[in-house]
């Protein structure tokens, strides 16, 4: 309870911080400006280890074989896009703030010819417009930190979930130990807005990333949340010694 009443106090990190919009406008604002360049600065920032992390996340599905799946916050689609070749859904609907990024992932939906499996709309994912008790599986990679209430996310994602249903979330978080901390914290301070930057036009994207990464209640903080909204068997896997997390959750 102490870190769940530590964490609604922190101060609330904005994109923009010259700008009077909520977060959730800046949020939207920020990810249309740099939707043309974002798969191609994923695969340079992270050296392509962020492909390995979502299949690791997406095997959390395998046994349980949803057919029915919401990826909220689903950007340009590849966690989606995972999903639909390792698990096979009959169908997955993607949401996002973002007109940029679901243009980007209609455009690779038309490519691949996924447009029977995989649909994409635009909407808040903090108020879902589905039903109660709809999906098999909730999904979110790398997207659940820049809620503008976190809490009532992922209440929201809760409430759509089956009985039974599994959420599986993905996000950023923060090593511990020497020397991974001091390495990390350097590259995501002073690399990634500089080159993020430079290919974006969009530098401040890009200091966002690792202020939002830094006031996040990653680990058991997380768990704590989502246990706090009504998740059960709810478990933490680190990935890369803690530089980014698997959380998942049972409804």
């Amino acid at each position: 309870m102490h870190i769940y009443i530590w964490y609604t106090m922190l101060k609330t990190v904005l994109p923009y911080t010259d700008s009077d919009a909520t977060k959730k406008e800046q949020v939207a604002d920020m990810f249309n400006t740099i939707s043309p360049t974002y798969d191609l600065l994923n695969r340079m920032l992270s050296l392509g280890i962020d492909t390995l992390w979502r299949k690791k996340a997406i095997k959390e599905l395998v046994a349980s074989k949803p057919q029915y799946i919401l990826d909220v916050a689903t950007g340009t689609g590849d966690f989606a896009f995972d999903a639909i070749k390792m698990l096979q859904p009959k169908r997955v609907i993607g949401v996002d703030i973002s007109d940029g990024m679901l243009a980007v992932a209609k455009d690779k939906i038309a490519k691949r010819n996924l447009s029977h499996v995989f649909e994409v709309r635009l909407g808040d994912s903090e108020k879902l417009l589905f039903n109660d008790n709809e999906f098999d599986a909730v999904t979110v990679a790398y997207g659940v930190r820049n809620f503008e209430n976190l809490d009532k996310g992922l209440a929201d994602m809760l409430r759509v979930l089956k009985p039974g249903g599994k959420v599986v979330i993905l996000e950023f978080s923060k090593p511990k130990k020497f020397p991974i901390k001091q390495g990390y914290n350097f590259y995501f301070n002073h690399i990634v807005p500089a080159i993020g930057g430079l290919f974006s036009k969009d530098k401040a994207a890009y200091t966002y990333l690792p202020d939002s990464v830094a006031s996040f209640p990653d680990g058991e903080a997380f768990i704590a949340r989502m246990q706090q909204v009504g998740f059960s068997q709810t478990k933490h896997t680190p990935l890369a010694w803690g530089i980014c997390s698997i959380y998942t959750g049972i409804k």
